[in-house]
């Protein structure tokens, strides 16, 4: 049974509904800050690395890349191996993006959790860097412990 009844990810969904609430004024959508996510984690990946790491087909891919390079957010450059290739950089307009969405979230983070005590707001902290350290343990193994788990449930 979840004890947590899912709340961490309604809280990130309601966090997130502000991110593209105010990222809306850039002209960005949720798709194209996944997309541009993607690729200042993995500068320099193809457009066929990046849709299969968001699960995308080439068109949505092809048609996000378009429209996130006409905005001045992201440049493809030649692979120098295959100049077919086309390798995603973002911009310096895409990072300074990544710091308005980091800091809309700040906002609501501080926000939230205002009405703790100080104690209360250390005590959140310290659990929630245990479970984030956790989850990144388990991701960057592949889920091992999850893909057991999720067995026969989908």
């Amino acid at each position: 049974m979840d004890v947590t009844n899912r709340r961490i990810t309604k809280i990130a969904r309601e966090v997130n509904k502000l991110v593209i609430r105010t990222m809306k004024e850039t002209g960005i959508g949720s798709g194209e800050l996944d997309l541009l996510h993607a690729v200042r984690h993995s500068p320099g990946a193809s457009q066929r690395e990046i849709g299969e790491q968001l699960n995308m087909d080439k068109g949505a891919v092809a048609r996000r890349v378009a429209s996130l390079e006409s905005k001045g957010y992201l440049i493809r450059r030649s692979s120098p191996e295959d100049g077919r290739v086309q390798m995603l950089y973002a911009t310096e307009k895409a990072e300074s993006l990544k710091c308005s969405k980091a800091a809309v979230e700040t906002a609501f983070y501080e926000w939230l959790l205002e009405e703790l005590t100080e104690e209360e707001r250390e005590t959140c902290a310290d659990l929630l860097d245990r479970l984030y350290r956790r989850t990144k343990t388990e991701s960057r193994s592949g889920f091992p412990s999850m893909s057991s788990r999720l067995e026969g449930l989908l």
